[in-house]
Parts: structure tokens; C-alpha cells; sequence
């Protein structure tokens, strides 16, 4: 069963509470403990830019629950047997690349719900309890918990972002502002053209009351996030904390040997 974490991430992020989250890039349980154990709202399984297969995947998801944080999947492509895949391990919300249109948002949406949806139906999984709910209680309390997230990081989903974020049953959606740079060939994430980008998905999710993700650097840019819109923010990953602390720790040493 989901503990109170994991079954409220979608209503927190609905109601636009501040989450913070983290990208896991390790393919080990140990990393989700100890994010998930400072106090993390959600970490983020990264199957489309990490080494994740089902098996880690798994263990990840299971490694989330134990930690008391909310389990989200990044799938690597946009497709039903992929997200019923992460969502059967136990998934509280799939991550969804380069969502561009609005049949894209409407398949990511029907894979992630039984109701009006099309997502398979196992009782047997880690999702389903292994056998342990009735079947219309689990079908209902999954439609419930499971949070749709889109992620916009191509030009094209710029032409129809407002029908793209009004497509009924998406959560949310995550400004891919990497992607875009790149897309845009533009110099630096803040460049202009990004940040009309920006401005632009953050207008079309405010029209229709839909929560925004982003990812940030640190406090000083979510604040700035915050108060043109977003409510979620993803800071780091396990490697990107590792690197820091790694970093910090030689720099500390080296001078020392200076010192000495």
C-alpha cells in the first residue's frame, strides 16, 4: 500500500503546494534512501537518461516507498507499455518526454488511467497490492494517485501549448528549458528566446489552473521561479549532489596541502 507521502503527491502538486524533488540517475536503492531520508517530497527515476532497466526500476520505486518519498518514472519514450511498465512497480507519477502535441498529452493521459483511459489492468502487481485490493477500489485509488506530468522542451509544443496543458486529465507540465536551449541554439538557459519560452508555457498552465515544474539551480532561481508561477522544482540528482560534495571535499584538502 502507498504510504501518506506517496499517496498525496498528486493532490500536493495539484493544489500547487512548493515540492521539492530530485532526478536519480544511479541505478541503486541507495541514493533514493538517502534523498528520500533528508526529506525530499519526490525523486524522479530517470529511465530516459540513465542506465535504469525494469529490474533497477523496480527496486528504485521500492526503494522510494521505504523511504517515505514519492516515486515518479521518467520514461524514456512516450508510450502505454512503458508507463504501465513503471506505474505496475509503483509509480505515483510518470514524467513524460517531449510531449509536442496535443494527441501526445491525450496518450499520455489514456496510459496512465483505467477509467476513460487505457491502462492494462494487473491485481497481482506491487501497484495492485499483489492480489491484496478489490479490483474497482484499486482502479479508483490509482486513477487517484497516479500524477500525469508532460514535459515541454520542443519548439513545436510552443505553437499549441495553451490545447496542449487544457487537455483534460494532464496534471502538469515540466519546462524542459535544456532541451529548448539546445533546440533554439540558444547560448545559455536565461537567453532571451528561453525565456519568452518560459513565459509562455508558465501563461497557458496559469489560463487553466495547471501546476508547473521546473528545474533549478538552487533556492536563489526557484524563488524566482515561484513567484512567475512554478511550484515544483527538481534540484540536482544523486550524482550532481555526489560531484558537488566530492569537489568541495578535494578543494578543502588542497588547501590544506597548500597550508602545510
Amino acid at each position: 500500500m502507498l504510504n501518506s507521502t506517496q499517496s498525496s503527491f498528486r493532490r500536493r502538486l495539484l493544489n500547487r503546494e512548493c515540492l521539492v524533488g530530485s532526478f536519480i540517475k544511479t541505478p541503486t536503492s541507495h541514493a533514493i534512501e538517502i534523498i528520500g531520508g533528508t526529506g525530499f517530497d519526490f525523486v524522479v527515476i530517470d529511465q530516459e537518461h540513465a542506465p535504469f532497466d525494469h529490474g533497477s526500476t523496480d527496486v528504485s520505486l521500492l526503494a522510494a516507498r521505504a523511504a517515505q518519498t514519492a516515486g515518479v518514472v521518467r520514461v524514456p519514450v512516450l508510450s502505454a507499455d512503458a508507463i504501465q511498465s513503471v506505474l505496475d512497480c509503483g509509480a505515483v507519477g510518470v514524467l513524460a518526454p517531449h510531449v509536442a502535441s496535443v494527441a501526445q498529452a491525450q496518450a499520455l493521459v489514456s496510459a496512465c488511467r483505467y477509467r476513460g483511459g487505457a491502462r492494462g489492468f494487473s491485481g497481482v502487481t506491487r501497484a495492485g497490492g499483489y492480489g491484496g485490493s478489490k479490483m474497482w477500489n484499486l482502479v479508483d485509488a490509482a486513477d487517484a494517485s497516479v500524477a500525469t506530468i508532460a514535459m515541454i522542451e520542443d519548439p513545436a509544443a510552443l505553437d499549441v501549448i495553451d490545447a496542449i496543458v487544457a487537455v483534460e486529465g494532464l496534471d502538469a507540465v515540466f519546462i524542459g528549458r535544456g532541451d529548448l536551449t539546445v533546440a533554439f541554439g540558444a547560448p545559455t538557459r536565461d537567453a532571451p528566446v528561453i525565456r519568452e519560452a518560459v513565459d509562455a508555457i508558465i501563461a497557458a498552465a496559469k489560463k487553466v489552473g495547471k501546476p508547473v515544474c521546473v528545474m533549478v539551480d538552487g533556492a536563489e532561481e526557484a524563488a524566482d521561479f515561484a513567484a512567475r508561477g512554478a511550484s515544483a522544482f527538481i534540484v540536482s540528482s544523486d550524482q550532481g549532489f555526489l560531484r558537488k560534495a566530492a569537489a568541495q571535499a578535494l578543494a578543502e584538502m588542497s588547501a590544506l596541502k597548500v597550508a602545510s
